[in-house]
């Protein structure tokens, strides 16, 4: 399909930014995972009953062909079980038959019986789809987080002795540093990704309905329980739930999801400051040859890289509140919603990577303008008064916030004849005025970073 003509944007106008999911969250992707999950599990059942079932010894030579089952499987494959499924309209049902018919030709049709064994389609879906989210995790996702990290953590060290007027409810407030601001969101931005990298990605896996009774009932001398979690563990890299019903409790991937959401809470803040301080002029931005700001306009240049961030940010933090809620949640020992939701566990993530991309545009055309943030501060001396208070009450100097309020609050506008005309008239040791006059708007700044 031409992406022209894709319903959806991630598949259509930013399908570039976002390709490397569909190898985690395509439908073709999610039967390539459930024909690695049927694999692994076959291979893994055959080693624990070879002993009572010593024709299964045989697989342990054929390991590297049945592997190579899912670690060839080629768009034919898929479509293949995608034919299978216009008959057993059961997609997990599909794939068992897909590979039964592998196993005709290799020569293990007396085997095929044991593909799928006592499982419901959920401990393939309930595995498949965690382990689709954790490479995704590790391959993608974490990697273009800590890439927009990285661009923050270099701009505040840049910036870090770039004095700027700080704006509190929207006034002029005491001086920061440009630099020490970024890092602000590095600084939040580091402990969520910490956070998000502890989640444990877990799995169901237990029957029918998570008791393992089919397993039990065939093999009762067999700790199932045992079994499934050194299946799940090593064979597929997850952590096992101990007490599921036919689904799993979803409740790991919910935090995963709601890390996520809170990740961008943050790079929305981000974006709405980085556009607020193009528009104060703080920033300039790169200029491209050919690019237009507006149709109309043609002095403008937008920061369409920030706003394309935070739409895309917003729609993916609304996905994601829906799946954390959504998923948890089931009738009884399981109802069918969370199959169709679970299949848009990607679209978040998507346009996640799209704001992403975005973001590192849009920082990577950010001129300091040092000119504008001097103005501001120079312009801005009454900010120094906090300063002047704080001292002359270390000194005990009487009454200082009232005399810098009435001093500041006036509609003459405070300039730095007016400081020093204050200081002038202070009843304070000559050392104190002189701390006092060596105050200044530009270095009036604590810690710069």
């Amino acid at each position: 399909m031409d992406s022209l003509f894709a319903v959806s944007p991630i598949d259509g106008r930013y399908r570039s930014k976002c390709e490397p999911l569909a190898q985690f969250f395509s439908e073709g992707a999610l039967i390539k995972y459930r024909v690695r999950v049927e694999i692994e599990y076959f291979i893994a059942l055959a080693d624990r009953l070879k002993e009572v079932r010593p024709e299964l010894a045989a697989v342990a030579d054929k390991k590297l062909k049945l592997r190579n089952i899912y670690r060839k499987f080629s768009a034919s494959d898929a479509l293949s079980i995608k034919e299978i499924e216009k008959t057993t309209n059961h997609d997990v049902k599909a794939v068992e038959y897909f590979i039964k018919g592998k196993f005709d030709s290799m020569g293990l049709s007396s085997l095929k019986e044991f593909i799928h064994f006592g499982l419901t389609s959920q401990d393939i879906n309930n595995t498949s789809v965690p382990l689709s989210m954790k490479e995704c995790h590790k391959e993608v996702l974490m990697p273009a987080y800590r890439n927009i990290l990285s661009m923050l953590d270099q701009r505040a060290e840049e910036w870090k002795d770039i004095p700027m007027l700080a704006h509190t409810h929207g006034q002029p407030a005491s001086p920061t540093t440009l630099g020490k601001e970024i890092g602000v969101y590095a600084y939040r931005l580091r402990r969520q990704l910490e956070e998000l990298d502890r989640i444990p990605f877990t799995a169901k896996f237990g029957g029918a309905t998570g008791n393992f009774n089919a397993h039990l009932v065939a093999f009762p001398d067999i700790d199932w329980r045992a079994f499934g979690n050194t299946f799940v563990k090593k064979s597929l890299g997850l952590e096992r739930q101990q007490l599921t019903t036919q689904i799993e409790n979803y409740d790991m991937m919910a935090a995963w999801f709601d890390a996520c959401k809170r990740i961008n809470v943050i790079l929305i803040d981000l974006c709405r400051d980085i556009w607020t301080y193009v528009s104060m002029e703080y920033f300039k931005q790169k200029i491209k040859a050919g690019e237009v700001g507006s149709s109309a306009m043609p002095h403008k240049v937008n920061p369409i890289d920030f706003e394309n961030a935070e739409g895309n940010l917003g729609l993916a933090n609304a996905i994601f509140e829906h799946l954390s809620h959504k998923l948890p949640v089931s009738r009884m020992q399981r109802d069918l919603t969370d199959s169709t939701v679970s299949r848009n566990i990607g679209v978040p993530v998507a346009h996640t990577m799209i704001s992403l991309a975005s973001l590192e545009k849009g920082l990577n055309k950010l001129l300091l303008n040092e000119k504008a943030l001097f103005n501001d501060l120079e312009n801005n001396w009454a900010v120094v008064a906090e300063a002047i208070q704080t001292i002359l009450r270390s000194v005990g100097f009487p009454n200082p916030y009232e005399a810098l309020k009435q001093l500041t609050r006036t509609n003459e506008k405070v300039t730095a004849k007016t400081i020093a005309d204050f200081v002038k008239t202070l009843d304070v040791a000559p050392e104190v005025k002189e701390r006092i006059k060596r105050i200044t708007p530009h270095n009036y700044i604590g810690y710069s970073l």
